[in-house]
């Protein structure tokens, strides 16, 4: 069996560990079947018990030796930790039920499985359920949407480790910037939900999180800048960065991946609708 799981863009500025959306980037990982390592698909490396997608394969009642084949590079806030747990967790639970079909039933098992192992759960809600989720309090709910734009990424060379970007963060905040952050997550879902894309610059802005971790990260305040001087609706730190994602129409998505920086690498992605699923054995 294969599982392959989007990754994902948390966050989107105010929704601090609240908000996330799946992109069409990928990883897959796969049960070895009989021909053993010698038949891997292409591409595809076998992964040890200490990676994080095999573990969670373990924790959900998985037996057996994994592979991985991966799309979505580690350590630049889309979401690696996240996806390649969900994988795991699907399959695991899947082997151990007999069932190749991934269902609310079983997203809604694994759920708190995977969001215990990440630590929080915006990144492995989007990537289970696809679109764009809020989440709280062990729940999940995915946003009805009044677009489908176009998600550009900037990802520069250097990484960031989630646990490190978080301790530079404050530990109180003022009443000013909570209440600033409860009415940019409210305008944010209302401009999503209506497709009201001039609201979404304001919308997307933050005072709990982003700036403290752009201090760190020059380039990507940078990248930020030139993507809505590039005509991005709005744009953000994907996760605990270093990526920046943008969101615009679809015809001007190759304009604002021109203008970002030259020292990172500009994608052009969707949003990925369906979330996590389970494919039959590879031949």
């Amino acid at each position: 069996m294969i599982a392959r799981v989007p990754a994902s863009s948390a966050n989107i500025g105010p929704g601090f560990d609240a908000l996330a959306l799946a992109l069409t980037m990928y990883v897959e990982i796969g049960t070895v079947e009989g021909g053993g390592a010698s038949e891997l698909p292409d591409r595809a490396r076998l992964i040890d018990t200490q990676h994080p997608g095999s573990i969670a394969f373990v924790r959900a009642g998985g037996r057996g030796d994994l592979w991985e084949r991966c799309e979505i590079p580690a350590g630049r806030g889309l979401g690696f930790s996240g996806a390649v747990r969900v994988a795991g967790a699907l399959l695991g639970r899947a082997q151990r039920e007999g069932q190749d079909v991934i269902d609310d039933v079983a997203r809604h098992e694994v759920f708190p499985l995977v969001s215990s192992l990440e630590g929080h759960a915006d990144n492995v809600a989007a990537s289970l359920f696809g679109g764009i989720v809020a989440t709280a309090d062990g729940r999940v709910v995915r946003l009805p949407l009044g677009l489908d734009p176009a998600v550009v990424v900037w990802i520069p060379s250097f990484a960031t480790k989630t646990d490190e970007s978080r301790r530079v963060l404050a530990s109180t905040v003022s009443f000013d910037d909570a209440v600033f952050n409860i009415a940019h997550v409210a305008l944010l879902v209302a401009a999503l939900g209506s497709g009201d894309v001039d609201a979404l610059a304001v919308a997307t802005q933050d005072r709990l999180h982003q700036q403290a971790r752009l201090a760190r990260a020059e380039p990507s305040r940078q990248a930020m800048d030139a993507a809505l001087a590039s005509g991005a609706w709005c744009a953000w730190l994907s996760g605990s960065g270093p990526t920046v994602a943008a969101l615009c129409h679809r015809d001007d998505a190759g304009a604002v991946a021109a203008g970002l920086p030259a020292d990172g690498h500009a994608k052009v992605l969707r949003l990925d609708h369906e979330g996590a699923t389970i494919e039959a054995p590879y031949t």
